[in-house]
């Protein structure tokens, strides 16, 4: 999965060989929302056969305003919606938030997954820890869980958060409930094979991809061939 912020980095997504295709705003913070036009614009721009995802933002614990924003960008004609809980502060709060964003999506007739989102930096805010989310999740009926991290800070990414260990765990008790893992959060190519053996479904990059402050269509087709290798080598 290739986070991109326009019309221009998601044709570099695309011709390097993503298979998702994740629509952001990181001016926004890490799952910062991007504007329906952006999206629609991108999603008309690729195949049918590349899937796009639509961040909602790292959202505040307000269900009436998440819901909304999740059926706007249902209706935006993504495969995805990822939903940032960074406003909750227990699980009864990413129950709520998390159902209201369900119910939007449901509301709206699509075929939309939902995919709920936590942070491997949560002690620093607050937030819940990500290794709730698969009961989250299932609770809600989601597909899936998505672990970024909050603060981009050069040098760190998730795995400064969350060692094997817990990653394997959450894994494994998400795949337990049917739903599938993403992580995300400062990794590069030279992390896809980590994730695989690990049991992630999807990688996440961004700024493991950037060149010139833009996503590299060479850096795509680099960890796309990482991330084959690394499916190959897998146990």
């Amino acid at each position: 999965m290739v986070s991109v912020v326009n019309e221009s980095e998601a044709l570099k997504a695309l011709w390097g060989g993503a298979d998702i295709v994740d629509v952001k705003n990181p001016s926004e913070g890490a799952l910062g929302a991007q504007t329906p036009k952006v999206i629609k614009s991108i999603r008309k721009l690729l195949p049918l056969s590349i899937e796009v995802s639509a961040t909602l933002g790292d959202l505040p614990y307000l269900p009436g305003t998440a819901s909304l924003a999740a059926l706007g960008a249902a209706v935006s004609g993504v495969n995805y919606v990822k939903a940032g809980l960074f406003g909750v502060r227990d699980y009864k709060e990413a129950i709520n938030l998390s159902k209201a964003i369900k119910e939007a999506l449901s509301l709206s007739g699509l075929k939309v997954k939902f995919v709920v989102c936590g942070y491997a930096d949560y002690a620093s805010f607050g937030s819940i820890s990500p290794l709730m989310l698969p009961l989250v999740a299932y609770r809600v009926e989601a597909d899936g869980i998505l672990i970024d991290i909050k603060r981009k800070i050069p040098g760190v990414n998730l795995f400064t958060y969350m060692d094997n260990e817990n990653i394997t765990k959450l894994v494994d008790e998400a795949h337990s409930q049917g739903l599938f893992v993403a992580l995300a959060g400062g990794l590069g190519i030279n992390d896809v094979n980590r994730c695989i053996r690990l049991g992630v479904d999807v990688v996440g990059l961004r700024r493991g991809l950037l060149l010139n402050g833009q996503i590299s269509e060479g850096l795509v087709a680099a960890a796309a061939r990482a991330t084959r290798m690394g499916e190959l080598e897998s146990p």
